[in-house]
């Protein structure tokens, strides 16, 4: 099978897959331009409230295909980062569900989520530096926000991988599941995400990820849109609320 990103919209839930099943679902450089076109295409549907990024079979993704590498890792790495800030900049939740081997380049895409959820079992690892590469300034940052810089540098020094127990306890990801568990959670979280208010979600991701030019905008959001009284109304009728803000066009 050719190397590619797949994608499916279920119940409101955008699943993107990375199949490159010979190489560990290893993204090459057609794979790393892909996504961000295919992203901008996800967010601009009405129907997508929420984003899962998921590997093919059991393993999530093994970093960049290293026979892209040869020569000058600089036009790879280019491709990555902007697949890693398109990833990154989805208005709406983003999850990244991970089995199996999630290393280099499959941590950038993981990391640029806003929820990491993996199985037992799962390998994590970043490893320029057994290539001699140096990782992007975005990335590292990225991760230093996420692990703290003594975890982060521990990765990146020693590009050796850890497991799921040390990777829930530093923050690189938010739940770990038993084997044969994690698609039941996976289901169980996304239906929560999806009955939330996209208004509330899209004006916290921005606001969590450092926005601090859009405080007006979102006050005005909020004013027009229905949410806040149908959240209100719910809550005293105890039934669920039926949120209907979307982006404005």
């Amino acid at each position: 099978m050719e190397p590619q990103l797949s994608h499916q919209v279920t119940d409101s839930v955008a699943t993107v897959s990375i199949g490159n099943p010979a190489k560990r679902n290893a993204m090459t450089a057609g794979m790393w331009r892909a996504l961000p076109p295919l992203l901008a295409e996800l967010a601009r549907d009405p129907g997508v409230r929420v984003l899962v990024l998921t590997g093919e079979g059991e393993t999530f993704c093994a970093g960049a295909d290293i026979s892209t590498l040869r020569g000058s890792a600089g036009p790879a790495q280019g491709l990555a980062v902007a697949a890693e800030e398109a990833l990154a900049a989805f208005p709406k939740p983003t999850v990244a569900a991970v089995r199996g081997y999630c290393v280099g380049g499959g941590v950038q895409l993981a990391a640029a989520c806003d929820l990491r959820l993996a199985e037992e079992g799962a390998l994590f690892g970043v490893t320029p530096a057994r290539l001699g590469i140096v990782y992007p300034s975005s990335s590292t940052r990225r991760l230093v926000s996420l692990v703290g810089p003594s975890t982060a540098k521990y990765l990146l020094f020693t590009a050796e991988l850890i497991d799921t127990e040390r990777a829930l306890r530093t923050g690189l990801v938010d739940e770990v599941l038993p084997e044969g568990e994690l698609d039941k959670r996976l289901a169980e979280l996304t239906r929560t995400l999806v009955s939330r208010s996209g208004l509330t979600q899209a004006a916290a991701k921005e606001f969590a990820n450092g926005r601090e030019d859009r405080e007006a905008h979102w006050t005005e959001q909020a004013r027009t849109a229905d949410d806040t009284a149908e959240g209100v109304a719910a809550f005293l009728e105890r039934r669920s609320p039926r949120f209907t803000w979307t982006p404005p066009a």
